[in-house]
């Protein structure tokens, strides 16, 4: 096949467009156009995650489970764990951008670990592709049964008349639960004192046991603690009511509006994925987490589902990491 050098001078516009039939797609590479996806998938395709049995593991099962059974085409969960799923984040950046490398992004690699961590090795905003929101799991902020409060309002009035003398535990320093009570503290004005202990559940039998006052802990996790009268529950974190304990007011709702600190999912793509392909996830995964039976089985998981497009994800993702870093700076914490 011979290929024109230069094109000749009375070379009309129709004799240039047909000329480009001749030419293979790899010509336009360099260019930035990319080539048609195609009856996308058609191979196997990832959804890399954190350690195995957590939330983000869970909900990764739940969705390939679900996608694989309408593309047609194995949907595996690769776990990765190690660094508060920084490590899971970090692998899933270098993939390529093909559609067959997806992330299943979290709060706390996505919006706190960039002001956590002095060196990061990827971007959440410039490295990955927003596909969509999948999940929000709201924490419910309890005490031990002596503690002289029995509602949110009250605890924030004991706490301030009582600076330094209350101490919250956490599954560890700069998770959730620890970062729960810092943007308390920074939005009511309190001096809570944090007690990190290796995990969640740990943290929570810390305050069942009396050895500190407060904790924040996954619904699921803490209410039958509830339930059972060992703890005693103020609010949940997140700005609205769970459906899923609905019963349980918000902290918003003891006077501070603009307190919304939960743990989120949602899936990524590594930057430079064909656009034709975020939206054909998007619509899928969506409709998927819209049917009755999901939003029962994460309700059931103690998680909200709030699917939406790919430049909610975006515009969420922006203001969380510019919020949790106010916070993060302010509080001068670090990651374990």
């Amino acid at each position: 096949m011979t290929f024109l050098a230069y094109p000749p001078r009375n070379m009309t516009l129709g004799y240039f467009m047909r000329s480009l039939i001749f030419f293979p797609l790899w010509v336009f590479a360099p260019l930035g156009l990319a080539a048609p996806t195609g009856s996308y998938p058609v191979k196997p395709v990832r959804i890399i995650t954190a350690s195995a049995g957590t939330s983000g593991d869970l909900l990764a099962r739940f969705l390939s489970q679900r996608i694989s059974e309408r593309w047609g085409q194995p949907v595996v969960v690769e776990n990765r764990p190690g660094a508060g799923a920084v490590i899971a984040a970090e692998i899933a950046a270098k993939a390529a951008p093909d559609g067959y490398s997806l992330h299943l992004g979290q709060h706390g690699s996505f919006a706190a670990a960039p002001s956590l961590y002095k060196k990061l090795a990827y971007d959440p905003e410039k490295d990955f592709a927003p596909i969509a929101q999948y999940a929000q799991v709201p924490f419910l902020i309890v005490a031990h049964p002596a503690l002289p409060a029995n509602n949110m309002k009250e605890f924030i009035t004991y706490a301030r008349t009582h600076p330094g003398q209350i101490n919250f535990s956490s599954g560890g320093s700069g998770g959730v639960g620890h970062l729960n009570f810092e943007l308390l503290n920074f939005n009511a004005q309190l001096k809570l004192v944090h007690i990190p202990y290796k995990g969640i559940a740990l943290a929570t039998s810390a305050v069942i046991s009396g050895e500190v006052q407060v904790t924040a802990s996954p619904v699921p996790v803490v209410l039958p603690f509830v339930h059972s009268g060992k703890v005693k529950t103020f609010a949940l974190t997140g700005n609205t009511r769970f459906a899923g304990a609905p019963g349980v007011p918000t902290v918003a709702e003891a006077g501070f509006a603009d307190f919304d600190a939960t743990t989120w999912f949602a899936l990524f793509a590594p930057a430079k994925t064909p656009m034709p392909i975020i939206v054909k996830i998007n619509h899928d995964m969506v409709d998927i987490i819209n049917t009755p039976a999901a939003r029962q089985w994460l309700l059931t998981q103690g998680a909200q589902p709030n699917p939406g497009t790919p430049e909610a994800l975006r515009l969420f993702l922006k203001q969380d990491i510019a919020k949790w870093a106010k916070v993060i700076q302010t509080a001068g914490i670090k990651a374990d």
